[in-house]
């Protein structure tokens, strides 16, 4: 019978009516705990940080349950707490995310159109996700133009210095705007997690207004790279970003974003709509 649930339900919704179709049906080879554990954390779908009883609510689960769930998930490292006393996705959570990610048709489906597209614009492309406090490439295609950082598939890079890994932050949701201020906070020192944070907020801005991101020599003094978010329709998230870089000696900030942004943001569409 669950087998026959909405898809486009939410997930907690659907997770909820699991447990109940499978307690009215005696399913014996249903593992209760395990199904409330991972329904607890379907409750994150759309919420940054969820408190005890909001956790609770929205679950239906009585409260000692949710209490032995939360110490088990952040024993385990899928939740953690915050100093406001909430509870938030861990790095447990996030890591397996960005495997299921990797792991992804999209990803497959990328390589031909970025074999394409660097090719006919002479720019190198790539196609990445946030794991830790780090942009992790997925899929890579080099400009025929010599560049001075050779990024493959399993390179990372900064978040805050690079045009990809601005442009995932900021076309990414508040929830998974705090996953990454957490990564940050726990990978970087004190000094380098405030300048992360100044150059997100300021990448994001620029973002909202244009669309775009850009880094013009800041993670190589070699490199001028625009990105944009990628949106897969499939899960209605942003999976991935997508970044175009050239050798700055070729061009001028400004008149590369101009030329490029645009069949940029095409690309990132029909990638996204590619899987």
């Amino acid at each position: 019978m669950t087998k026959n649930i909405s898809a486009a339900l939410p997930l907690l919704t659907r997770m909820n009516t699991i447990l109940e179709q499978s307690k009215e049906d005696n399913d014996r080879q249903f593992v209760t705990a395990l199904g409330r554990g991972l329904t607890l954390l379907s409750a994150f779908e759309h919420h940054d940080q969820l408190s005890h009883q909001q956790l609770c609510q929205m679950t239906t689960l009585p409260k000692a349950t949710i209490t032995r769930l939360i110490h088990t998930l952040m024993t385990l490292g899928f939740l953690r707490i915050t100093e406001y006393g909430q509870y938030q996705l861990g790095s447990s959570a996030v890591r397996l995310s960005a495997t299921a990610w990797s792991r992804h048709d999209m990803v497959a489906a990328a390589e031909p159109l970025l074999r394409q597209f660097a090719s006919s614009n002479e720019v190198s492309v790539n196609l990445a996700t946030e794991v830790e406090g780090e942009m992790r490439y997925h899929a890579c295609c080099r400009s025929p133009a010599r560049l001075s950082v050779n990024l493959q598939v399993g390179s990372a890079v900064p978040v805050a210095r690079t045009a990809i890994g601005r442009a995932f932050y900021a076309a990414s949701s508040p929830a998974r705007q705090a996953i990454i201020d957490s990564n940050l906070k726990e990978h970087l020192s004190t000094e380098d997690y405030n300048h992360a944070q100044s150059a997100l907020s300021k990448a994001a801005e620029h973002y909202k207004a244009y669309g775009y991101t850009v880094s013009d020599g800041e993670f190589s003094t070699d490199i001028l790279a625009v990105a944009v978010g990628v949106f897969d329709v499939a899960t209605g998230q942003y999976a991935y970003s997508l970044n175009a870089s050239v050798p700055r000696a070729n061009w001028d900030a400004d008149n590369y974003a101009l030329t490029m942004v645009a069949k940029l943001q095409v690309l990132a569409d029909k990638i996204g709509r590619s899987a």
